[in-house]
C-alpha cells in the first residue's frame, strides 16, 4: 500500500474532525490513496503530531487495514532518528485505524523541489541522509519499495533540518518479499523488477529508487517517468555536481539488479567517494563487500573546506555537508 501525501488543492473540501481520539484536530496536512494526515494537537505530549487516518473507502479490506497497521508497528519497533517515529495507534468509532506520528514540520522533499532545486552541495547531503536512512532498513531486513520525493520528510532540529524516510506501507520483511506479492511502488522511482509478477524484491530495488532520487536532485532536469533507467547522451547532472556522481548513479540504476550497488549502505560510500575524489571500482557494488568502511571510505567523511572536528562517541554523528560549485 502507497500513503504518500501530497499537497491538497484549496478547492478540496473536507470536513475536519474536531478531535481523532484525545489529538485535536488543527488542520488538514494531506491526502494519498490510502490515507489523511491531519495536524493535530497532543496533550499529554503538550506537543503537535501528525495523525495518520485510514482512508474511508478501503476501511473494510482487511488487507489494506493490516498494511496500515505494519507500517505504524514497523517504524514504532525501528524507532531510528533516520525514520519518522510513531507514538501511538488507536482506532476511531467507525473501525478505521489511525497512527499517531511524530510531525515533520519541514514538510516534504517533494515540496521543495517544487519551489526550484536544490544547491548542489545540499542535494548531495540530502541524498547522503536519504541513503543513510534507507541502509536503516536494509540493516533490519527491511526493503521500502517506494522511495520518492513525497516519502523524504524534513524535521527542524539544531543544526539544520533531519532528513528523514517516511511512509513504509509498501516496506516488506526480506524473508516474504517475492514475486507473490502485488505490483507496488511508483513509476519514475519504481525499479524494473518491481513490475515483473515473477520477480524478487530485495534491497536493490531501493538502491534503484536512490539513483532516481539522486538525479531528481542533481540532474539538469526531472528524469523521465518512462525511461527505466534513465541512460541519455552526454552529462545528465548540473553544474558543479562531481563526474563521478553520474557514474554511482548510472550504477544504482541499472535494468538489471546484479548491476548494481547490494544495498543503501555500499550506494552511500560509493556517493562519498565520488564526491571526495576518490576512484570507484566494480568491487563497490558486489555483494560480497557490502559496507566499504575502509580508510578509503572514510576520507569521503572529510568536507572539502573545513577541517574534521572530533566528537565523543556520545554525541550524534552530525550530516555531512559538502562544499560544491553552483551553491
Amino acid at each position: 500500500m502507497t500513503a504518500a501525501v501530497v499537497a491538497v488543492p484549496e478547492v478540496m473540501r473536507m470536513i475536519t474532525p474536531a478531535r481523532i481520539g484525545a489529538y485535536r484536530v488543527e488542520r488538514l496536512l494531506g491526502t494519498g490513496s490510502f490515507a489523511t494526515v491531519w495536524l493535530a494537537y497532543d496533550p499529554a505530549l503538550a506537543d503537535r503530531v501528525a495523525v495518520k487516518v485510514l482512508a474511508e473507502n478501503w476501511s473494510h479490506d482487511l488487507r489494506v487495514r493490516e498494511r496500515f497497521l505494519d507500517e505504524a508497528r514497523l517504524l514504532r519497533r525501528l524507532d531510528d532518528d533516520r525514520l519518522v517515529r510513531v507514538h501511538a495507534v488507536g482506532e476511531l468509532p467507525d473501525g478505521r485505524p489511525y497512527a499517531v506520528l511524530a510531525w515533520a514540520d519541514g514538510g516534504s522533499l517533494r515540496d521543495r523541489l517544487a519551489r526550484g532545486p536544490l544547491p548542489v552541495g545540499r542535494a548531495l547531503t540530502v541524498l547522503d541522509e536519504i541513503a543513510a536512512g534507507v541502509a536503516v532498513l536494509h540493516r533490519h531486513r527491511v526493503v521500502h519499495r517506494d522511495l520518492t520525493p513525497s516519502n523524504v520528510l524534513f524535521h527542524s532540529a539544531p543544526g539544520g533540518d533531519r532528513v528523514l524516510v517516511a511512509d513504509l506501507g509498501l516496506a516488506k520483511a526480506l524473508a516474504s518479499a517475492s514475486g507473490l506479492t502485488a505490483r507496488a511502488g511508483t513509476p519514475g522511482y519504481m525499479a524494473p523488477e518491481q513490475d515483473d509478477p515473477l520477480a524478487v524484491v530485495d534491497t536493490r530495488a531501493d538502491v534503484f529508487g536512490l539513483g532516481r532520487l539522486g538525479l531528481r536532485l542533481l540532474g539538469r532536469e526531472r528524469p523521465p517517468g518512462g525511461a527505466a533507467d534513465g541512460r541519455t547522451a552526454g552529462s545528465r547532472l548540473r553544474a558543479g555536481v562531481p563526474a563521478a556522481v553520474d557514474t554511482v548513479l548510472r550504477t544504482a540504476t541499472a535494468v538489471r539488479p546484479a548491476d548494481r550497488y547490494p544495498d543503501a549502505d555500499a550506494f552511500r560510500q560509493a556517493l562519498r567517494r565520488a564526491v571526495a575524489g576518490v576512484p570507484t571500482g566494480d568491487d563497490a557494488r558486489r555483494a560480497s563487500r557490502p559496507r566499504l568502511v575502509s580508510a578509503v571510505a572514510a576520507v569521503a567523511w572529510r568536507s572539502p573546506s573545513p577541517p574534521r572536528v572530533r566528537r565523543t562517541r556520545s554525541a550524534p554523528p552530525r550530516p555531512v555537508r559538502w562544499a560544491a560549485a553552483g551553491r
